[in-house]
């Protein structure tokens, strides 16, 4: 019997449930349970005698987030912003009963933001992750200039939960657990309600900026944990997709715990602390040690690998070099029921934002949509989602659409630097515009 297909979208406006009292000790239980064997140590700063309504934004590493952040509440309740993934994969009735506010990644969602207001309203805790999506590199992201906006808003003491091995325990591009990862967090009242109503928008960001910052791998460097792993490096090529020897994109593989360029041979050694080590054993190795070595970074640290990629994509965007043409099949998420797939389609995407090019479900002309950049501040992007592998996804406010590829030349982190940086672009042309009508 073929299963029916729900196309009706999600409810956006529906108001949030408080986290059901009964659930409470079963979900703390399992957050111990889960993270038990990291030994979680919780650091709790200016936070005695804090009591709700107040904000909480989180870092944002791995689905161990979900369980870290209940414990660094305890005894108290709280309201989770959520993509409608959670809700479809675990079921919209229970992610509501665990106080669960349903939203797309990287929209303008406005009942959103009245859902929000309603759970302070009636002295609740709202707890978001504000990089919307999980560390690629165990580095946090650029934090949104709207977040300011929403603390000013709210008008309540805003709390910064910074946790740590989150990552190093599950990095994203290869989910298998690391077990000698120990798990941290620090919790703090960065603004009380009086500091807060002192503070500009700009300042309000900054200062939540550099309590969201954090480097999983320089603190495993320094802490001395050795993760063992003997897959350790296996599915970096995902985020690292450019050799820095040899300059060429999307030919990194990787093996055990090396990663290597199959166009010339070049390879790392992924080391027990997280560093990678350059193995020159192949006739071009001296040659490819000075190119390296004449770059400002130093490579071993995975991080600066990442920025020095973003770097290359700001290159070919301010060269005029970028674009991307590509097959897809798009699966999409209208709700928190079902996914429907939409077969194939093509993704562009160049300076003047993305287009996607596809049947929706029912139709039997084709449609585009168009996202400009100054509609993204970035894209969710995903490794292996649900064992489909890559795919980054484009929302509207009423439907996700999840987008595999289906030819070369696609790469999510690259299509994630490159929409960040068209936006800022967007936004400076925006910026210039409103200066010259001053």
């Amino acid at each position: 019997m073929k299963k029916k297909i729900i196309t009706t979208p999600f409810d956006r406006n529906r108001i949030p449930p408080k986290q059901n009292l009964f659930f409470m000790p079963f979900i703390w239980l399992a957050c111990w349970w889960v993270t038990r064997k990291g030994k979680l140590r919780i650091n709790k700063v200016r936070m005695k005698g804090l009591k709700p309504p107040y904000l909480v934004l989180g870092t944002h590493h791995a689905f161990m987030d979900f369980y870290v952040t209940p414990l660094a509440l305890f005894p108290h309740r709280a309201n989770y912003v959520s993509e409608l993934e959670g809700f479809e994969a675990f079921g919209e009735w229970l992610y509501r009963q665990a106080g669960c506010l349903g939203t797309r990644k990287f929209v303008n969602d406005l009942a959103l933001i009245k859902n929000i207001q309603r759970v302070i309203d009636r002295k609740g805790i709202l707890v978001l992750y504000p990089e919307a999506r999980y560390a690629n590199v165990g580095t946090n992201s650029k934090l949104p200039e709207s977040v300011g906006k929403l603390a000013k808003m709210l008008k309540v003491p805003v709390v910064v939960i910074n946790m740590r091995g989150n990552y190093l325990q599950s990095p994203i591009w290869n989910l298998t657990k690391r077990k000698e990862a120990r798990l941290d967090a620090t919790i703090t009242q960065v603004f009380t309600r009086e500091e807060l109503a002192k503070t500009t928008v700009s300042e309000v960001n900054e200062k939540l900026q550099e309590f969201l910052t954090y480097d999983e791998y320089q603190w495993q460097y320094i802490t001395k944990q050795a993760i063992t792993y003997e897959k350790r490096a296996e599915g970096l090529e995902l985020v690292l997709y450019q050799c820095p020897a040899c300059k060429c994109e999307f030919k990194m593989a990787s093996e055990g715990a090396e990663l290597f360029c199959k166009q010339c041979g070049q390879r790392w050694y992924m080391t027990e602390y997280g560093r990678m080590e350059p193995l020159f054993q192949y006739s071009q190795s001296s040659s490819l040690h000075n190119d390296i070595q004449d770059n400002d970074l130093d490579f071993s640290h995975i991080p600066n690998w990442y920025e020095w990629e973003r770097q290359q994509v700001i290159n070919e965007i301010e060269k005029g070099i970028y674009s991307l043409n590509v097959k897809v099949h798009i699966e999409s998420l209208p709700n928190a029921i079902n996914f429907i797939d939409l077969g194939e389609g093509i993704l562009k995407h160049d300076k003047n934002g993305f287009d996607l090019t596809f049947k929706d479900y029912g139709e039997d002309k084709e449609k585009t949509l168009h996202f400009s950049p100054i509609s993204m501040t970035s894209i969710h992007t995903e490794y292996n989602y649900r064992g489909k592998g890559q795919c980054v996804t484009l929302s509207t406010l009423d439907n996700t659409y999840f987008l595999f590829p289906r030819g070369e030349g696609f790469n999510a982190t690259k299509i994630q630097f490159a929409t960040e940086y068209l936006y800022d672009i967007a936004k400076a042309k925006r910026c210039d515009k409103l200066q010259n009508k001053i």
